[in-house]
């Protein structure tokens, strides 16, 4: 699907396997599909400098600096909250994460995410820049910590790759947070999460890949990349019942709000 509106991919782990080897490609399909922008983004801290040579190579690729709730027992840096922040002085890092809570796997004690999560909230706070959040099989727990986190100082966010409960999604948005969707949109089972979706404020909503995973509807089962956010695009328009130029230029302008670090670089 070729696209003749402006995209930016909000989350793409473009230092994997699947996509670093053929990376100039990716980026090349990528703008030939409108997707102007992409945000790398981090796992671990020890394996950052590869995103940061990334976007250091391409102008239109920016990248987050944190470590997922699978590495929150692995990477010595998980509750380094001065080795998280430091990371965030490199012009093209513009947020936090991902971070927070997968119950779903048990690849790190839920205690050790928690407190991870904790971590990186603060490194969000300190730096300004919005933390991306992942969230599994774990709402109850999140919406907790968030809410008493927002509470004792605010900070910005995203709940990345939504596919979570209505519940978390509404508290989410009531501290202002933005909730993004990935291929899962346009999964045919995915009937909740598109009603879901249709309830977000315009205003409020990202689009992103996920990529290398997660692909959307024509190409399940194979490597994601950021070209295919086009067909996200295209099912989150026909859910809001939107034109796809509008919920284009929205989301765009939604992602340059939430990430204001990459105005701050061009």
């Amino acid at each position: 699907m070729r696209s003749h509106v402006s995209i930016i991919d909000s989350h793409a782990h473009l230092d994997y396997p699947d996509i670093i080897d053929r990376l100039d490609d990716v980026i090349t399909k990528a703008g030939e599909a409108g997707v102007e922008k992409i945000i790398s983004i981090s796992v671990k801290l020890s394996k950052l400098k590869n995103i940061q040579t990334i976007s250091e190579r391409y102008k239109n690729v920016f990248f987050s600096a944190g470590i997922h709730p699978h590495e929150a027992s692995s990477d010595p840096d998980a509750c380094n909250l001065e080795a998280i922040t430091k990371a965030t002085s490199h012009p093209k890092c513009v947020a936090i994460g991902e971070a927070g809570l997968d119950y779903f796997y048990h690849h790190s004690p839920q205690q050790a995410q928690q407190d991870s999560f904790r971590v990186q909230i603060q490194a969000a706070r300190e730096s300004n820049l919005p933390i991306i959040i992942h969230s599994r099989e774990a709402d109850k727990d999140m919406a907790s910590i968030i809410e008493e986190e927002y509470h004792k100082a605010p900070f910005k966010g995203v709940l990345h790759c939504f596919s979570s409960g209505r519940d978390l999604a509404m508290r989410a948005l009531d501290l202002g947070f933005f909730i993004s969707f990935s291929g899962i949109l346009t999964f045919p089972k995915s009937t909740e999460l598109r009603k879901i979706a249709s309830e977000i404020p315009i205003d409020r909503v990202l689009i992103e890949t996920d990529a290398p995973f997660l692909a959307p509807a024509p190409f399940r089962g194979k490597v994601n990349e950021p070209a295919y956010t086009v067909y996200t695009l295209q099912t989150l328009s026909d859910t809001m019942s939107r034109p796809i130029n509008e919920i284009a230029k929205q989301t765009y302008e939604n992602t340059l709000t939430l990430f204001s670090k990459i105005g701050e670089y061009e």
